[in-house]
């Protein structure tokens, strides 16, 4: 069973929330604020996190920062819950680290169907390690040894660099790498992908990934000398 956090000051929300998730057979546990979201994730490690943005004293931005900065908890799937739909805001969200976000209102429902895709995408990048040029990509652990120095990368990031790298030197569009990555059932932004891809090059450098203008990206392996 398949265990979900939702952090919500509203007690409204997390009340619907609660009782759909549970009637789709998912374990639910609820916390009303940023700082009980935080100690309840990491008591019981749930398989993914609702997190509301706009919540006083400690957004849902710090609170996934400080989730991803933990040891403990920086894997748990986040996927973000707020009434801001501009772009600046779901692109805070994806820089803090989130998995998936979805815009309210939306009818818990369409919120499962997304939640079940994050699990089955998460679920299906588990397979075994594979080395391209000097990076290993670890498919079990989520992260990338680049010089024998491991890089762990939300799962967002891990699975755009991976499907990248499966392909060397092939050009992906981006209407492949949404698909791929994030799903046709998810809605994102234009943005998402060029924000992900700013993200990687920061941290694996900015040699690896290549920009091709108009049509996407592509994987350039550096083969150790």
């Amino acid at each position: 069973m398949k265990s979900v956090l939702i952090i919500d000051d509203e007690a409204d929300i997390r009340d619907i929330l609660a009782y759909s998730l549970k009637k789709e057979g998912f374990n639910v546990l609820t916390a009303e604020n940023g700082q009980a979201g935080i100690e309840s994730a990491k008591m019981h490690k749930p398989d993914i996190i609702i997190l509301d943005v706009m919540m006083p004293e400690m957004d849902g931005i710090e609170v996934c920062q400080i989730l991803r900065s933990d040891q403990s908890t920086k894997d748990i799937l986040i996927c973000f819950l707020t009434a801001r739909s501009e772009d600046y805001s779901q692109i805070a969200g994806l820089d803090a680290g989130a998995d998936d976000y979805v815009a309210k209102p939306i009818k818990p429902r369409v919120l499962i169907s997304r939640l079940k895709a994050i699990l089955r995408r998460n679920q299906s990048s588990s397979l075994p390690q594979s080395e391209s040029s000097d990076l290993i990509i670890d498919r079990e652990k989520f992260s990338v040894i680049k010089n024998g120095e491991p890089i762990h990368l939300p799962r967002k990031e891990f699975n755009l660099l991976e499907l990248l790298a499966s392909k060397p030197g092939k050009v992906f569009d981006r209407d492949v790498i949404l698909e791929t990555v994030w799903g046709s059932d998810v809605v994102v932004g234009d943005r998402t992908i060029d924000v992900h891809i700013r993200k990687l090059r920061g941290k694996i450098g900015d040699d690896y990934i290549k920009t091709i203008k108009g049509i996407g990206y592509k994987f350039t392996p550096k083969h150790k000398s």
